[in-house]
């Protein structure tokens, strides 16, 4: 966490966690939590906590509907997201759960970077396997350099 002060914002979303599996003193807590760091314009995109609730602050800037001091808690297993719309400014956030291994669980990776057939997801999603193909593209991991 002290590498967070006075460093430069990232250049996308960025999630800094602190659960069980980076700080074993929270086993057997029921509690960890994180920082995200939205430059301006970017997303946490959807995903879920499969082992507890999410209670979000909005220490500094803004996310879509939420304002510099707000709260917000997401249920767990509730799917979910933030965006920080400003493409001017970051946002700066802290999520507390009460699990010292919340989980994450990507939507976007979970349904497109699986072995799950084009054709049954264009039906499941009433689109074309052109889209599914795009998408899955669009996840595929980048080349270094």
């Amino acid at each position: 966490m002290r590498a967070l002060g006075g460093a430069p914002l990232p250049s996308a979303f960025k999630a800094t966690k602190v659960s069980a599996a980076e700080f074993p003193a929270l086993f057997g807590q029921s509690v960890s939590y994180g920082v995200l760091q939205f430059p301006g314009g970017t997303t946490n995109p959807p995903h879920t906590h499969p082992r507890s609730a999410e209670l979000l602050f909005l220490v500094d800037g803004s996310l879509q509907t939420l304002q510099g001091g707000d709260m917000f808690i997401f249920p767990k297993g509730l799917v979910h997201f933030q965006y920080n719309a400003d493409a001017q400014n970051p946002a700066l956030a802290i999520s507390a759960f009460g699990s010292a291994s919340a989980g994450t669980v990507s939507i976007p990776t979970t349904l497109f970077a699986t072995g799950i057939d084009d054709n049954i997801l264009a039906k499941a999603f009433m689109t074309a396997v052109a889209t599914i193909q795009a998408l899955k593209a669009g996840l595929a991991p980048k080349p270094l350099g």
